[in-house]
């Protein structure tokens, strides 16, 4: 867990965020499929496995170091061998550039993603085997039980190890900057375990989304045990850098340096006013300072609200839908196509007759073939007339299967082809050493024209700490603004022109925004760029 200041949202904050995150629907047919239990000796070899490697390396498994390479070897070996989809992702604003480790269970519906994580660091000062070697090894166990199982799956699952959390969430910040607004609408839920194995500990289950934290709280009532909501760890672990971006997040922990109250020793045994965990970020936070009990419980209700959450392959026969592009631009008179794939997710195929909705005036829509057996692909071809109005509409595609009805969407813009001017305005925190990722996806024709024209809008109070450079879709970067110096400056609205050379109008540009010192963090409210 990062050290920091605890930060507690007001009731009215909380309703705020009820009404952003909503409701986490579980498949009904997941309740049916019982978690298997998590073996604690297992867990256990996998938290002696971190300690050794910490041995060999300094004493520690911190980001920068040799220890934390080591430790993602450790678990990318592991996932490897039982099947994962593995990559490594480069943290460029990490310590020592270091990496995170994404797992993926190549089942269940990818636009459906439940994701789990934990930070694989520790501080310089020890080991950290509580934290996070703890939450490490529990999600390690649980991503390799659910491979060992293969239950059929109704969401798809994917485990992340983060780096550097404890310098400021960089590893996880990184991750969740580098995913399109799409991809990270896929993510309908992340849980997030940090210090689940505590000496003195509590029970405490995030309490972010009330759905989330009663799955966790059906588990311990089934055992018997109270929880209670986490405050020690709110904004202080990797789940805030989900939830900054309006993912619905849960999780558990067994407390920090917080005191245990005696009503808590009553509660759940261990000592009234001690730590809960005396050795946090300290060198005795080793094997010897993590508890079997809690170790064992957690690991079970992670893969108790696993299970109720991906597991599960829906009643029946049934399809997926999706469309290639999803957007496109026409002028009056002209014509769209898209490609209609099907995928069968259970049972047997079906007759699914295609057809859509929500066309602009003038417009027809025409499916090569209009009926097709799921699994199967067509094409849609949308034609407009010269006089079709100007302006963009989302166009619903219908899917009427046999057993099963389901629907996707496209967005289609009229009269603006020679439109070269595109904005992200979506809200992106720039914290301190933090680096913002906001892409721009540009459907303009032919080559960039240099200079391109940037437009940018951040609250920052000093802007001398922002270093902002221009990723093309081909990787090249470009700089816009050098970092500079005192006094300092708020940032507002501010324009550039960035020299390109031979760039490809079409594609994704992404400003990259880092913040290069401490002290002052800020905003980025939105940015435009006419290529």
């Amino acid at each position: 867990m990062k050290l920091g200041l605890r930060l507690r949202a007001s009731v009215t904050a909380f309703a705020g965020l009820a009404l952003v995150f909503g409701a986490v629907t579980v498949p009904a047919e997941a309740t049916t499929n019982a978690a298997p239990d998590i073996s604690l000796a297992n867990v256990k070899a996998h938290l002696n496995a971190l300690q050794t490697i910490a041995n060999q390396n300094g004493g520690n498994r911190a980001a920068s170091g040799g220890g934390y390479a080591a430790s993602v070897s450790y678990v990318e070996g592991k996932l490897k061998e039982a099947g994962y989809t593995v990559t490594r992702q480069t943290c460029t604003s990490c310590a020592g550039q270091s990496q995170n480790l994404i797992a993926e269970w190549p089942q269940g519906d990818a636009n459906q993603v439940i994701m789990l994580g934990s930070h694989l660091d520790s501080v310089s000062a020890g080991p950290g085997i509580n934290d996070n070697g703890s939450g490490s090894a529990a999600d390690l166990e649980v991503a390799l039980t659910l491979a060992r199982t293969n239950p059929s799956m109704a969401k798809r699952v994917r485990f992340g190890w983060w780096a550097d959390e404890e310098s400021g969430l960089r590893g996880s910040k990184f991750y969740v900057n580098s995913l399109s607004s799409a991809e990270r609408a896929k993510i309908k839920t992340y849980l997030n375990f940090d210090m689940i194995a505590s000496k003195n500990w509590g029970h405490f289950v995030y309490d972010d989304v009330a759905s989330i934290k009663a799955i966790f709280d059906e588990y311990f009532s089934s055992i018997g045990i109270q929880t209670e909501g986490d405050s020690e760890g709110d904004g202080r672990s990797d789940h805030a850098s989900f939830k900054s971006v309006g993912i619905p997040v849960g999780g558990l922990a067994t407390g920090a340096g917080d005191i245990k109250t005696s009503a808590q020793a009553q509660k759940w045994g261990g000592t009234a006013g001690q730590p809960y965990d005396s050795c946090y970020h300290r060198a005795c936070d080793t094997t010897a300072a993590v508890a079997d009990v809690p170790m064992d419980r957690n690991s079970d209700a992670i893969a108790y609200a696993l299970w109720k959450l991906a597991v599960g392959a829906p009643v029946g026969n049934d399809y997926s839908v999706s469309l290639s592009p999803t957007s496109g631009t026409v002028q009056p008179g002209q014509s769209a196509q898209v490609s209609l794939s099907t995928s069968v997710t259970s049972g047997s195929a079906q007759s699914v007759s295609l057809s859509a909705s929500g066309l602009p005036a003038g417009a027809t829509a025409s499916f090569s073939p209009a009926t097709i057996q799921s699994g199967g692909s067509s094409t849609l071809t949308i034609a407009t007339s010269a006089s079709t109005p100007n302006g963009t509409s989302t166009i619903t595609v219908n899917a009427d299967g046999a057993d099963a009805d389901h629907s996707a969407t496209y967005t289609l813009t009229v009269g603006t082809s020679g439109t070269r001017t595109f904005t992200n305005d979506t809200d992106f925190p720039i914290n301190d050493f933090g680096t913002v990722n906001s892409p721009v996806s540009s459907t303009a024709s032919g080559n960039a024209v240099s200079p391109v024209k940037l437009s940018i809008t951040a609250s920052h109070t000093c802007s001398e700490d922002l270093r902002i450079q221009l990723k093309a879709p081909d990787g090249t970067v470009y700089s816009v603004k050098p970092t500079g110096f005192s006094p300092c400056t708020q940032f507002g609205t501010r324009t550039y022109s960035v020299a390109v050379t031979n760039e490809v109008a079409a594609g994704t540009w992404t400003l990259v925004v880092y913040d290069a010192y401490s002290q002052d963090t800020g905003v980025l409210s939105s940015w435009t760029i006419t290529v």
